[in-house]
């Protein structure tokens, strides 16, 4: 099992085919549950309930392996900081912005430009308000009605661009479909001021898409006592080094139980001197003796 900052990923090691990618947007729930296992005894039990086009599923892991009984407590550890970083990703509208008048700012997020006087014309007279642009997003709020407001993460913008309107030239911001693919149009004065924060954003949503930062941060080493195959990961790295113990104690005991016993071919073995039967799926005999 692998954990990044956006997904669950789990493959099987026998078939690499076999895997299954779970993004945090579609978990609904988490719930532990104890889990009983004829291979390890008792054990704790992560089932993890999804939503996906209208569908429910859900997917029950459970850590078999030694030194790995917080998988599951990672597991929620994460998906609580994803839930906890929404405003990095997705469109806010009449949200808790503002502390004393002025933009609350997200871990690792940096204010770039506040500009005075801009406009939002959403209803036929326009609302004035003040602009703030940063790394993340950029956010508009009424200077009359505090609470009037909308943040709009660059990972959620289409486009930005200076256009025509019946107020004058403006700044249309273009959100994706995902985000209800609104067409948000602002007046800045002067006409310099709104060619100067339309080449910003611009310069800002490319800086962005080369390094973009939906905020989910989750340091294992400072939560609770994680096993070492519950690291988190950015998306291209590699997590968990399986227990190959219980791996191949769980090859006989699954065949055991299907065939009802051996009936391997035997070879030779210079190690011990005497007649093996030829260890399955890659085991090796110093992973067999270290069951015992």
């Amino acid at each position: 099992m692998m954990l990044t900052n956006l997904r669950l990923i789990w493959s099987s090691k026998k078939q690499g085919r076999t895997n299954i990618s779970i993004g945090y947007n579609n978990v609904t729930s988490l719930t532990v549950r104890p889990a009983s296992s004829r291979l390890k005894g008792n054990s704790s039990a992560l089932y993890v309930l999804t939503k996906m086009n209208q569908q429910r599923f859900e997917f029950i892991f459970t850590a078999l392996t030694e030194g790995n009984p917080s998988l599951p407590v990672a597991v929620q550890a994460v998906v609580a900081a994803y839930e906890a970083s929404r405003l990095y990703r997705e469109l806010r509208l009449r949200g808790a912005v503002l502390a004393d008048k002025e933009l609350k700012l997200l871990p690792r997020e940096a204010a770039y430009s506040k500009v005075n006087g801009v406009w939002n014309l959403s209803s036929e007279t326009g609302n004035l308000g003040t602009f703030y642009i940063t790394n993340v997003r950029v956010v508009w709020h009424s200077n009359t009605n505090l609470s009037f407001n909308v943040s709009i993460p660059y990972l959620q913008v289409k486009s930005v661009r200076s256009a025509d309107s019946k107020f004058g030239p403006a700044l249309v911001i273009e959100t994706s479909p995902q985000s209800g693919g609104y067409v948000l149009g602002f007046k800045v004065d002067p006409k310099e001021t709104l060619d100067y924060v339309n080449k910003e954003m611009n310069s800002l949503l490319q800086a962005y898409a080369t390094n973009p930062i939906f905020g989910v941060e989750y340091d294992a080493n400072a939560s609770l006592d994680i096993g070492p195959q519950s690291t988190t990961i950015n998306e291209d790295s590699e997590v968990l080094d399986s227990d190959t113990r219980g791996d191949a104690w769980a090859t006989y005991y699954a065949d055991d139980a299907n065939s009802g016993g051996g009936g391997g071919e035997l070879v030779y073995s210079p190690e011990l001197g005497l007649a093996i039967e030829v260890p399955r799926d890659g085991a090796t005999l110093q992973q067999l003796w270290s069951i015992l």
